[in-house]
């Protein structure tokens, strides 16, 4: 696992925009082959979104060959109302890049059989190549997607049900309301994350030290899911100052001198 620590959020996220922009333009170089690209919502990637697309309408990187599966969606929530994460990603990033309509891939919460729609995520995955880079975020308990604590690691995508916690911090984006968060959400499984070629997992803010802490320097466990980053053979974390405040010194020591070093 590499961690990349940056003094605020604004360069952790600018960091995480040109990360998948230099993938997107690498690929781009050798293959013809689409770019498949994993997708979170909340409000961590919001500013790795504006960047991208800035560096879309400077010409700095094209999504017209890209692929975009998003982590999950609420279920029962209508795709037009403004907190689905459709209509995020396209309020975000979609209507503001060059990707065609038909390579955004959106997770159905309303689909009449959700069950026979998480299997055919599944395989529309595999049909387009399997993720060059899946990028995501880390919850306070150290979920990664909706993959509460105790989801199994082996994990594919399915519909689950949300903690209390989950939907407590999720309020914020539903005025507060708890009674108004939905209550199942379809999302990727743990595994369907670490299946692709490169991980990059972003946390900014102290409300996130703990669970960033325990997932680098902890056992992997299903208590805390994006652990399981460890046995990836490229994975990242990258995090602001206040996301690494529960990393111990000698470990944020390590990965500074580590990054350091590359740099070179």
């Amino acid at each position: 696992m590499k961690v990349i620590i940056r003094d605020n959020a604004k360069d952790a996220a600018l960091w995480v925009a040109h990360r998948i922009a230099g993938a997107i333009n690498a690929k781009a170089k050798v293959s013809k082959k689409p770019f498949v690209l994993g997708l979170p919502t909340g409000s961590t990637p919001e500013a790795v979104y504006a960047e991208l697309a800035r560096m879309n309408k400077a010409g700095e990187v094209s999504f017209k060959n890209v692929v975009t599966f998003n982590m999950d969606e609420y279920v029962g929530l209508p795709v037009e109302h403004p907190e689905s994460y459709h209509s995020f990603m396209f309020r975000n990033l979609f209507d503001h890049v060059d990707i065609p309509r038909e390579n955004i891939h959106i997770l159905d919460g309303n689909a009449p059989d959700l069950a026979a729609e998480c299997a055919s995520y599944e395989e529309k995955i595999v049909a387009a190549g399997g993720f060059d880079l899946f990028f995501g975020g880390i919850g306070e308990d150290g979920h990664i997607a909706f993959n509460e604590p105790f989801s199994s690691l082996q994990s594919r995508t399915r519909v689950v049900t949300l903690t209390d916690d989950t939907i407590r911090v999720n309020s914020r984006f539903f005025g507060g309301d708890v009674n108004l968060v939905p209550k199942q959400a379809m999302s990727v499984g743990v595994a369907t994350v670490l299946s692709a070629a490169e991980v990059i997992i972003l946390a900014l803010g102290p409300k996130k030290a703990r669970a960033i802490g325990e997932a680098i320097e902890g056992p992997i466990t299903h208590k805390n899911t994006v652990s399981s980053l460890q046995n990836h053979p490229d994975g990242i974390v990258v995090v602001d100052e206040e996301a690494a405040g529960e990393l111990k010194l000698n470990s944020y020591k390590y990965f500074k001198a580590v990054e350091a070093a590359e740099m070179r």
